[in-house]
């Protein structure tokens, strides 16, 4: 997505519709950190124009809800994520104990307005998801794809 270091939601919105015209139904979708709070906040507040598979949010913030976090650039959640609910396929939040950026709070808050989200929460994946392989996300996808076959 452009410009991480400085990113605004407006731009990756721009960047993330440029490719819709290439994307085909059941489609997976995965946001890491802010690319998971930029796919929490689309999908909450678009229609996504193909047949969504699975979402997997892994360490999504949660807004402004700690001291000192900033989420500047416009990507704060509206109150309403029944769209992100119902739209998502089937959806996963990840989280790990040990991240030090994300608390597993967030699944709580997330819980708190997701009827249909799966949570899991990980004692430990290197601090926030620093990881070079992740065989439980592709264990998870492989399960989803089977399921709608």
């Amino acid at each position: 997505m452009p410009l991480p270091d400085n990113a605004k939601y407006k731009d990756w919105k721009l960047c993330f519709e440029s490719y819709f015209s290439k994307l085909k139904n059941n489609i997976i979708l995965v946001g890491s950190s802010l690319g998971g709070i930029f796919l929490a906040k689309y999908l909450s507040e678009n229609k996504f124009p193909k047949k969504i598979l699975s979402t997997y949010l892994i360490c999504p913030p949660f807004n402004n809800s700690l001291t000192g976090e900033d989420l500047a650039g416009g990507f704060k959640l509206r109150s309403d994520l029944s769209l992100l609910d119902n739209s998502s396929g089937n959806l996963y939040l990840l989280f790990s104990k040990d991240d030090e950026f994300i608390p597993t709070l967030y699944a709580e808050k997330y819980g708190n307005k997701l009827k249909n989200a799966n949570f899991k929460i990980y004692k430990s994946k290197n601090d926030h998801f620093k990881i070079k392989t992740f065989p439980e996300i592709i264990k998870m996808i492989k399960k989803d794809k089977l399921r709608n076959y």
